[in-house]
């Protein structure tokens, strides 16, 4: 009997930790979220389908952790991503009604950010 509960609780602790890791922010989460807001950024389209996908991301981004995730991987967008307007991109959250605590950059140190 001992056995099994010692099998139990190892079990609990396996399904606590899998779901810790499974709400943890993604950048593939970031990208698609942000997807929407490319033609805007490149200057090719409007804001319009933009505005979900930021707020969606302010919503998805609860701790410090994910805000680095997020920051670290919009940096990396804007490096990697040709043709990104940085004045559109800084100005994105406030154009979306949203604050971030960290400025949307190629040059933001993520390893700051709360």
């Amino acid at each position: 009997m001992e056995m099994v509960g010692k099998i139990a609780c190892l079990a609990v602790l396996c399904m606590v930790v899998v779901a810790s890791h499974a709400e943890t922010l993604t950048c593939g989460q970031v990208q698609s979220g942000l997807a929407p807001c490319l033609p805007y950024l490149q200057g090719r389209g409007p804001l319009g389908g933009c505005y979900g996908g930021v707020k969606g991301l302010l919503g998805a981004a609860k701790t410090p952790a994910d805000r680095k995730t997020a920051c670290t991987c919009l940096k990396s967008a804007a490096n990697a991503i040709k043709g990104i307007d940085a004045s559109k991109a800084a100005g994105l959250p406030g154009a979306c009604g949203v604050n971030i605590p960290y400025k949307i950059s190629p040059s933001t140190d993520c390893s700051k950010v709360q």
